[in-house]
């Protein structure tokens, strides 16, 4: 199975920043949903930030309620790349971030899952 490579988690103070960045699996030009996810110690993965793609308009943009405000999701399109901008982190954010894109088949791919850690 194939695993995405992901970048950009680590430590960071509360209140400050982040961005992670997935690149999408190769030779899929359509796909049902490309997220990220998240899951802490003891917890189950839950959906963070989801884009619905649109061929003809705006892609659609969904949000956990906890982030919303605080994360943003966007996708690159020619570079086949999709990003999770976090802002405003709480230590409730520590978790491993995990990327998911859905082929318009169903295939899934996911990322490796970086370790984000917001602590004093």
């Amino acid at each position: 199975q194939v695993q995405l490579a992901e970048s950009g988690g680590g430590l960071v103070q509360p209140g400050g920043s982040l961005r992670l960045e997935c690149g999408g699996p190769k030779n899929i030009d359509r796909y049902n949903g490309i997220g990220w996810y998240r899951q802490a110690p003891g917890d189950q993965r839950e959906l963070v930030a989801l884009i619905i793609p649109s061929e003809g308009g705006l892609d659609g943009v969904k949000y956990t309620d906890s982030v919303k405000g605080r994360f943003t999701i966007s996708r690159d399109r020619p570079k086949n790349t999709v990003y999770l901008q976090m802002d405003h982190l709480k230590p409730e954010d520590s978790a491993v971030y995990y990327c998911r894109w859905i082929a318009s088949d169903n295939r899934d791919f996911w990322g490796q899952g970086p370790q984000v850690t917001v602590s004093s």
